[in-house]
C-alpha cells in the first residue's frame, strides 16, 4: 500500500514497522506530530509526553537498556536540553535499538536560533542519519535501529522543517515484531569514572568501526553521470540538487552524514571536474572534505544561513535571476499575535501598567504579549529562562540599588518543563522577584499537547494532574495568589497584593485555553454599541484581532469574538456588551 505522508506520519509509521516498544518526547515544532501519529499504534507501541526531554531521553534510554527497542523525539534546542543523558549513553552503550530524533529548524520559522545538530552527533561520537523524503523517513528509522544495536550506540536521526512537514508517497510495510533483549546487571551502565575512562576507548574504536560501514553503507549511494559536475549532499538538499543541477550531473548522497566516508568521498571527487558540496546551515560536511585536502565548493556560493529552496541555489550557483511576480492585491502583513479571548493577554494588560516593572518572558504563546500594543514583556531566552533570568535582573538591580518589581513568567507546560528549578532558584537565594505561572491548562504554541498538569497523557487516558500551586507550596512560597486573567479587577488584585506582599509569593493567572476542544462550550459574543462609543480607542489597547475601527467607531467582528468581555472591562465608557448566546 502507498500513502501520501508527511516525514513527521512517516516517521511514526517507521516506528511502527521498526519494532519500536517504546517512545518519549517533549513535544516542539516541527518534531511534535511524530508521537503524535504514533499514538495511533498504542496496542504495540508505548508512547508519552515527558515533562522535558532530558527525560524524555533517559526514559527511552532505560527502555533500550531493559531491552526494548525505543526512539525519543525533539526539536532542535531540546536537544540543548538532553545533551546530558545523550552524550553519556553514548558511552554507556545500548541493550536494544535506540534513537534520537533531533528535527532542525532552518530559517527559524518557529525557533528561537538556527543551529545545526549534526555537530551534536560528532561531539557525541554518535551515527547520524539524514532522511531526504518521506519514504526515508520511514525506512531509515529501522537503518537507524539496526545501526544502533550493531555498533552497541544510540543513533541520532537528523531532520529539517522541509522534511518534516512536506509530503511524498510512502509505501508500506510489516512491523518486524521483536522479542524483548534479555537483561541482566551490568556494570557497564553506570558511569562511574572508572568505566568511562575505560567506555572512552571502546567509543574510539567504535567510531571508526562507524566509518569503515559509512564506505559501504547501503544508504550512501552514488549516481555517477558524465564527470562534468559531481554533488556531495544529503536529506533535502540533495532533492534541491537533483532539479537545479545539469542532466548528467554525478551525485553522492549521504543517508549517513557521520562518520563520513571519507574513501567514498575521495574516490567519488576523483571522478568529476568540478566538485559541489550542497548542505544547509552549517559547512559540516564541507570542512571534513577540505580537511581531507579535497577542492570543493560549498557555503562560498550557497551561503551559511537558512533554508534553501531551487530557486534561491539557482541564483547562487548558476546565477539564475528570476524576476519577482508582481501580485494584482498587496497582501497585508499580519504579525502573530493572541488569539481572540486567549487568557494571557488580561494578564499582560494588567502587569503593562505598572510602569517600573520588568517582564521576563518564556518560550510559548504567551511570548506574543512582547507585541505591540501589549508590548509587555522585556526578555525571552529559553525554556524556564523566565524565571532565571528574571532572578538575575532582580539581583542586578539590586546590587546597583536600582528599585524595580521584576515578574517573571513561564506557562504551566514549561513549568513542569524547567521552570520548577528557576522557582526554587527564587526562593533559595532570596530573590526579589515574583514568579507568575501562565496557566492556560496546555501545551498551547506547538497544538494543544497534554502535560503533568492536564490530567490526560498522550494516549487519551486519564492521569494525575499535578497542581501547580501545590508544587509552589512545597518549594516554600508562603503565598500563591490565583486569579482568572479575564477578570481584570481579580488580576490586579493579585498584582497589587504580590507587590504588597512581605514574604515569598508567587501568582498563578489561571483559564484554559480558548482553544481546548474538550472545553468547547457555547458563549456570547461581545458587541460595540456606536451611539455610545466616543472613538477613544482604548478598547485597541488589549491588543484583540476581533476589535478594529469601522466610521470611526470601534467594532467586533462576530466571527472572531470569543466573548471574553477583556475589551468591556477596559472600555471607559461602557459601549461594549456582552450579548448571551
Amino acid at each position: 500500500m502507498k500513502q501520501l505522508m508527511s516525514g513527521n506520519e512517516a516517521i511514526a509509521r517507521g516506528i511502527y514497522e521498526a519494532g519500536i516498544r517504546v517512545c518519549s518526547a517533549y513535544p516542539g515544532t516541527p518534531s511534535t506530530e511524530v508521537l503524535e501519529q504514533v499514538v495511533q499504534y498504542k496496542d504495540k507501541v508505548y508512547c508519552e509526553w515527558a515533562p522535558n526531554e532530558k527525560v524524555a531521553t533517559e526514559v527511552a534510554y532505560g527502555a533500550c537498556v531493559a531491552g526494548s527497542r525505543s526512539f525519543t523525539t525533539m526539536k532542535m534546542v531540546g536537544m540543548n536540553v538532553a545533551a546530558d543523558p545523550m552524550f553519556t549513553a553514548a558511552y554507556l552503550g545500548v541493550n536494544a535499538g535506540y534513537v534520537i530524533m533531533t528535527a532542525d529548524d532552518p530559517s527559524m520559522h518557529s525557533s528561537q536560533n538556527e543551529q545545526d545538530n549534526r555537530n551534536y552527533a560528532r561531539h557525541a561520537k554518535i551515527p547520524c542519519i539524514e532522511p531526504s523524503d518521506s519514504q526515508e523517513c520511514k525506512d531509515f528509522v529501522k537503518v537507524a535501529i539496526e545501526i544502533s544495536e550493531k555498533f552497541n550506540t544510540p543513533v541520532m536521526f537528523r531532520t529539517t522543517t522541509r522534511i518534516n512537514h512536506s509530503k511524498s508517497l510512502v509505501e508500506f510495510g510489516e512491523r518486524e515484531e521483536v522479542e524483548l533483549k534479555p537483561y541482566s546487571r551490568n556494570p557497564k551502565y553506570m558511569c562511574t569514572p572508572a568505566n568511562a575512562y575505560k567506555a572512552r576507548v571502546i567509543v574510539e574504536e567504535r567510531t571508526k568501526a562507524l566509518a569503515e560501514y559509512a564506505e559501504d553503507c547501503p544508504i550512501n549511494t552514488v549516481e555517477m553521470g558524465d564527470g562534468e559536475y559531481g554533488v556531495i549532499s544529503s536529506a533535502v538538499s540533495y532533492e534541491y540538487a537533483k532539479e537545479i543541477f545539469p542532466e548528467g550531473t554525478s551525485f553522492l548522497k549521504l543517508g549517513m552524514s557521520w562518520p563520513l566516508p571519507m574513501k567514498k568521498i575521495r574516490d567519488f571527487a576523483g571522478k568529476v571536474k568540478k566538485l559541489y558540496v550542497i548542505e544547509e546551515l552549517d559547512p559540516f560536511i564541507e570542512d571534513q572534505v577540505r580537511a581531507a585536502g579535497i577542492d570543493c565548493i560549498g557555503k562560498s556560493v550557497t551561503g551559511p544561513m537558512y533554508e534553501y529552496n531551487t530557486q534561491l541555489l539557482r541564483d547562487r550557483i548558476f546565477g539564475t535571476k528570476t524576476e519577482p511576480k508582481n501580485l494584482p492585491v498587496e497582501a497585508v502583513p499580519r504579525p502573530p499575535a493572541l488569539c481572540p479571548g486567549c487568557p494571557h493577554r488580561g494578564f499582560y494588560y494588567t502587569v503593562s501598567k505598572y510602569k517600573d516593572a520588568v517582564v521576563c518572558g518564556d518560550i510559548g504563546c504567551y511570548t506574543l504579549g512582547g507585541a505591540a500594543p501589549l508590548s509587555a514583556v522585556d526578555t525571552c531566552l529559553c525554556m524556564g529562562g523566565g524565571f532565571s533570568v528574571a532572578m538575575g535582573m532582580a539581583k542586578a538591580f539590586e546590587q546597583a540599588g536600582i528599585k524595580k518589581t521584576v515578574f517573571g513568567c513561564v506557562g504551566d507546560s514549561t513549568f513542569f518543563h524547567s521552570g520548577m528549578t528557576g522557582a526554587a532558584e527564587i526562593i533559595y537565594n532570596k530573590g526579589h522577584v515574583i514568579p507568575c505561572v501562565l496557566d492556560n491548562h496546555i501545551t498551547g504554541m506547538t497544538g494543544h499537547q497534554d502535560n503533568p498538569g492536564t490530567g490526560y497523557t498522550l494516549q487519551g487516558e486519564m492521569a494525575a494532574a499535578i497542581k501547580i500551586e501545590d508544587v509552589l507550596y512545597a518549594l516554600g512560597y508562603k503565598k500563591v495568589l490565583i486569579a482568572d486573567p479575564q477578570d481584570l479587577d481579580a488580576m490586579k488584585a493579585a498584582c497589587d497584593e504580590a507587590l504588597a506582599s512581605t514574604e515569598p509569593v508567587a501568582i498563578i493567572s489561571r483559564r484554559p485555553c480558548i482553544l481546548i476542544k474538550r472545553n468547547k462550550k457555547p458563549t456570547g459574543k461581545c458587541k460595540v454599541n456606536p451611539d455610545v462609543c466616543r472613538s477613544c480607542r482604548k478598547c485597541l489597547s488589549c491588543g484583540c484581532p476581533a476589535i478594529s475601527i469601522q466610521n470611526g467607531k470601534a467594532f467586533i467582528d462576530a466571527a472572531q469574538c470569543v466573548g471574553c468581555t477583556v475589551c468591556a472591562q477596559i472600555c471607559p465608557f461602557h459601549a461594549i456588551e456582552k450579548e448571551e448566546q
